[in-house]
C-alpha cells in the first residue's frame, strides 16, 4: 500500500519565511532605488502613490484572502497571491512611465495581501502554541532584515544592472515558492462548502479599509481638508453598511461573533498600537542619525539591525512566558519593555552617541517583536480552526492599518512642527531646506550657520513623534489592564 504523503514542515518553513522576506524587502528596496526611477520617469509629483498603492492594496484584500484560505485551503491561496504577486514585479519591472508603474504596484499589493497572512495561517497549522511564537519571531526577523539589506541591494542593483531588476528578481524567487509549496504543503482534502460567498460584505469591507487609508494619506499631503472629510465621511457609512450586511449574510468575510471576545478585540487593538508605534522608531531614528546627527545612510541602517536582532530573543521569552503566564501578564511584560525603548527616546539629548541608540533599538526590539508575536499567536488561539485563516488575516490587516495610519500622522506632526518652528527663527525662505538637512549629500552644502538651528528644529520635530509613539504604548497598555486575568 502507498505510503500517503505528508507535510515536509522544514521546507515549507523555509517557504514561509523566504515569503515573508520576500514582500517585506519590497518596500526598503523600492525606496533605494526611487531617485533613479523618478529621475527615468519623471513622476516626482506622484511617486509618494508608489508606495501607498501598494500598501493600500494588500490592506483591501488581507482579510478576503484569510476567508478564502479557511473555506477552500492555504495552498492554492497562497500559490495564487504569489502569482498574482509576481505578475505585478514583472509589470514594475517592465513599466516605462510613473502611472503604469503605479498600476503595476497596486497588483503587486494584491497578491501580498494574500501571502502574508496565509504564511503566518500555514505556520499556525503546523506548530503548536508554543513552538509557534518562536517561529513566528523568527519569521518576523525578515521584516528587520529587509530593513538593513533592503537598502543596501536596491543601491548595486540600480548601480550595476538597472532599477528595473529590482522588481524582475521576485519572478524566479516567486516561481520556486510556488514549486515548494505546490509539493511540500500537503493539506486535508477539503469538504464542498455550499455557502455563498460574501460578495456584499467584501465590497463593503474594501471600500472601509480604501477610503480610511486614504483619508490618512490625504491628511498627511494637504491637511484637514475636505477631500479628507469626504473620505472619513464615506468610511463610517461604508462601515454602517458592513456591519449590516455581515448580520445578514450565511457566511460573513469577517463573522462579527469574533468581536464577542473581549481578548480578540484587545490583542488585535495592540497590535494596530504597536505596529504604529514600530513606525516611530524604523523610520524616525534614521532621521535623527542623518539630519540631526549627520551621519551617513548606512549608519542610518544600522541603527536598527539590534531591534532585529533582539526581535527573535523577545518571541523566544514571549513562547517561555505563555506557558507559565497569563496572557495579560505576559503582554503588560512586552509592553513595559517597549514603554522603556520609547520613553528613553523622549529623554535622550539631541546629540546622543550612537551606541545609545543601538542600546535602545535592541530594548525596542525585544518589546516590540515580543508583542507582535503575542497578539499574533492569541488572535489565532481565540478562534477554532475553521476560522484560523480570518483571524489571522484580521491581525495582519490591524498592524498594516496601523502602521499605514500612524505613518501618515507622524509626517503630519513632523511637518507641522517644523514649519512652525522655522516660520519663528526666520531662518531662510527656502521651502525644501528640511529635505536637504536630512539627506547627507546635500547637507554637506548648507550654510554652517544655519546647520545646528535647523537640527535643533528637526529634533524638536522627532520629540513630537515621539511623544505620540508613547503615548500609543501607553494605550495598548491601558487596553491590556481591561483584560481579565486569563490564562491560554
Amino acid at each position: 500500500m502507498e505510503k500517503k504523503r505528508e507535510t515536509n514542515v522544514l521546507i515549507v518553513t523555509i517557504a514561509v519565511f523566504v515569503a515573508t522576506f520576500m514582500t517585506a524587502i519590497e518596500g526598503t528596496i523600492v525606496t533605494t532605488a526611487m531617485p533613479t526611477i523618478v529621475g527615468s520617469l519623471h513622476g516626482i509629483e506622484i511617486m509618494n502613490w508608489v508606495f501607498s498603492i501598494y500598501l493600500l492594496t494588500n490592506a483591501m484584500f488581507t482579510p478576503i484572502y484569510g476567508k478564502l484560505a479557511d473555506k477552500i485551503g492555504r495552498r492554492s491561496i497562497f500559490i495564487f497571491g504569489t502569482l498574482v504577486f509576481i505578475i505585478g514585479s514583472a509589470m514594475c519591472g517592465f513599466s516605462n512611465t510613473m502611472l503604469t508603474l503605479i498600476i503595476s504596484r497596486a497588483i503587486q499589493g494584491i497578491g501580498a495581501g494574500a501571502m502574508m497572512p496565509v504564511a503566518l495561517t500555514i505556520l499556525a497549522d503546523m506548530y503548536s502554541a508554543e513552538k509557534r511564537a518562536k517561529m513566528l519571531g523568527l519569521n518576523s526577523t525578515a521584516w528587520g532584515i529587509a530593513s538593513v539589506v533592503g537598502p543596501l541591494t536596491g543601491g548595486v542593483i540600480v548601480d550595476t544592472i538597472g532599477w528595473h531588476w529590482i522588481f524582475f528578481i521576485n519572478v524566479p524567487i516567486g516561481l520556486v515558492l510556488i514549486g515548494l509549496v505546490s509539493y511540500y504543503l500537503v493539506e486535508e482534502k477539503q469538504e464542498k462548502d455550499n455557502k455563498k460567498m460574501d460578495i456584499q460584505g467584501s465590497l463593503f469591507l474594501m471600500t472601509m479599509l480604501l477610503t480610511l487609508l486614504l483619508a490618512f494619506q490625504f491628511l498627511s499631503e494637504s491637511g484637514f481638508d475636505l477631500k479628507v472629510i469626504g473620505m472619513f465621511g464615506a468610511t463610517i457609512l461604508s462601515i454602517f453598511l458592513f456591519i449590516r450586511a455581515e448580520k445578514n449574510a450565511e457566511d460573513p468575510v469577517i463573522s462579527l461573533e469574533l468581536f464577542s471576545s473581549r481578548i480578540f478585540i484587545v490583542v488585535n487593538l495592540v497590535a494596530a498600537l504597536i505596529s504604529g508605534f514600530l513606525m516611530a522608531v524604523e523610520v524616525y531614528i534614521p532621521m535623527w542619525m542623518q539630519g540631526v546627527l549627520g551621519y551617513k545612510a548606512g549608519l542610518g541602517g544600522l541603527v536598527l539591525a539590534p531591534l532585529s536582532i533582539l526581535w527573535v530573543y523577545g518571541s523566544s521569552l514571549v513562547g517561555r512566558w505563555m506557558v507559565q503566564h497569563s496572557m495579560k501578564t505576559v503582554l503588560l511584560r512586552t509592553l513595559g519593555i517597549a514603554l522603556i525603548g520609547g520613553v528613553s527616546l523622549l529623554v535622550i539629548p539631541m546629540k546622543t552617541p550612537f551606541i545609545v541608540f543601538l542600546v535602545i533599538s535592541g530594548i525596542t526590539g525585544i518589546g516590540v517583536g515580543g508583542t507582535i508575536v503575542a497578539t499574533t499567536v492569541q488572535a489565532q488561539n481565540s478562534v477554532g480552526m475553521d476560522q484560523l485563516g480570518v483571524a489571522t488575516s484580521f491581525n495582519t490587516l490591524s498592524k498594516t492599518i496601523g502602521q499605514t495610519v500612524m505613518v501618515s500622522v507622524f509626517g503630519l506632526i513632523l511637518n507641522t512642527i517644523t514649519r512652525t518652528e522655522l516660520a519663528k527663527a526666520a531662518l531662510t525662505d527656502d521651502p525644501d531646506i528640511m529635505n536637504k538637512l536630512v539627506n547627507p549629500q546635500t547637507a554637506k552644502l548648507l550654510p554652517e550657520n544655519l546647520l545646528l538651528p535647523l537640527r535643533e528644529i528637526l529634533h524638536q520635530g522627532l520629540w513630537g513623534i515621539y511623544v505620540a509613539g508613547v503615548a500609543l504604548v501607553l494605550l495598548a497598555i491601558g487596553s491590556v489592564l481591561l483584560l481579565k486575568k486569563e490564562t491560554i
